[in-house]
This record gives structure tokens, sequence and C-alpha cells, in this order.
């Protein structure tokens, strides 16, 4: 199919794997500001829930109180059911709520002579959507902290919702990779080549998408990449599919905010 033959933006999902929480997919017939910006906002401003308040009651650890909470932080949460919970600052609530937040609770003593790994399977959610990421049945989980015997801790963990340009502990993705002119027939990147370039920076699997420049051919200086290349790697809290529908979501509505910006001025 011809490039110009379609009207806007055409996405061609190469392949999805489960599993791992990767999309791949080809972007075409758009500019390279839009791909790019759908690469910034999947990174940026997806949201996603994060342990945001720690209330820590006991903890005799050998870790202290603020390395403790930014482990806690890290832990990556379901996001699946985002919609529903309302960002903090828009609640009417004095410092979260249900409507908000959702309240996590570990409570861990280690009685036996053994170590006890403290991991995110002893977070306990009051709210079954918003639950400590597992990859399977088998998975342990994220280890928070190891105890001895006799040592506790307790607290209580306010998970809200965010987004990564807050703090990463929001981003629900682990690495967006982004490719487009595999070819580099525009001469946008610059290598560093000692006897054979060919040789030393070969074509990646994109190549095969796109045909590949003559040695005898003239540079075109008006050409503009045409395909841009994703995948997109979930850090398991959403489905990949739904970061990038949410991503198109939030690119739609910023161009939605230009134009009525747009049409309120005066001319």
């Amino acid at each position: 199919m011809n490039l110009g033959e379609a009207k806007g933006p055409q996405v061609t999902i190469r392949s999805i794997d489960h599993e791992r929480k990767q999309l791949s997919f080809i972007l075409w017939n758009c500019d390279l500001a839009v791909a790019n910006a759908l690469r910034r906002i999947m990174m940026a401003e997806v949201p996603t829930m994060a342990i945001d308040l720690v209330d820590i009651e006991q903890n005799s650890s050998v870790l202290v109180d603020e390395m403790l909470s930014h482990r806690l932080g890290l832990i990556p949460l379901t996001s699946t059911n985002i919609r529903d919970i309302t960002y903090t600052r828009d609640c009417n609530c004095a410092e979260y709520c249900q409507n908000c937040s959702v309240v996590l609770t570990l409570n861990v003593r280690c009685d036996s002579d053994t170590n006890r790994d403290v991991t995110a399977r002893d977070l306990i959610s009051t709210n079954p959507n918003v639950t400590p990421y597992f990859s399977s049945e088998e998975d342990a989980g994220v280890v928070i902290c190891k105890l001895r015997k006799g040592q506790e801790v307790r607290m209580r963990c306010i998970a809200k919702k965010g987004t990564s340009k807050e703090h990463a502990k929001w981003s629900p993705v682990a690495a967006v990779a982004f490719e487009y002119d595999p070819h580099n027939k525009l001469r946008h990147t610059t290598y560093w080549v000692e006897t054979d370039a060919l040789k030393e920076w070969p074509v990646g699997p994109n190549g095969a998408e796109e045909v590949a420049p003559g040695p005898d051919d003239p540079f075109d200086y008006k050409a503009k990449p045409e395909k841009f290349y994703f995948v997109v790697e979930g850090t398991g809290v959403m489905d990949p599919r739904d970061i990038v529908e949410k991503a198109l979501m939030l690119v739609h509505a910023k161009v939605v905010f230009v134009v009525q910006d747009l049409q309120k001025l005066k001319w």
C-alpha cells in the first residue's frame, strides 16, 4: 500500500508478547513530531498507581524509614482500572479517601531463627484492583527488606494516582524503543567509522521494512521520515495496548485543547 493513499496516521501491529508485556507496532503517514510526542506521552503522562505516602508504626529492620519508604514506592501496582480513581488534587477530601487513594498495609514479624524475606506478597490492599504486580503465581514479588528474629515492620501505605512527570515510580513502561529511517537515508545519524560502516553499523531488523538506498543514489534533502517503529515494554501494571491507547487519547486531547484556545482568540 502506498503511504500517500492513506489519510491520517495509520498503525500496524507487528507483534504482542503477553508474557513479556511487550507490544511492537509501526506508526506511519504522520510527522516525526507527532510520533515523538506519542513516545514521550507513553513514558511521562499515562497515569498509574504507586505508593506515595507511608505511615510507619514500627520498623526495627536494618533499613532506615526513608529507604524503606523509597523501596515501597517503586513496587509496581496494577492500574487496569485507573479511570475509576481520582487525582488527589481533584478530590474534595482533606488528605486522601477511597475515591483518590488505596490503602495497603504491611505487618510482618520474624519469630524464627532464620531470616525472613518481606516481599510485595506481604502487602495487603483494600482494593482488589490495585495490588502489587506479580508475573506469575510462583513470583515471590519484590523483596522489600529482610528481618532477623525479633525484628518487625508495621506500616500503612497510601497509593495515589500520578504520572511519571512527577516521579518515575508512576511510569507504566520499562522502556519505549523508537526508530525511524533504519538505513539512515536522511543522514540524521552520524556514525563513528574506522574502516567499513556497513560492517561496524549493521542495519537492524527494521531495515527489512524499507528499501535500502543504492550506493550511487543522490541525497534527497527534502525527504522526511515516513515510518516509525515502536516497541513498548510495560512494567506489568497495565496491558501495553492500554498504554498506547491512553497515550493516543492524551495526544488527541492536547490537540483539542489547542484548537479550542485558538477559537477563543479574537482576530
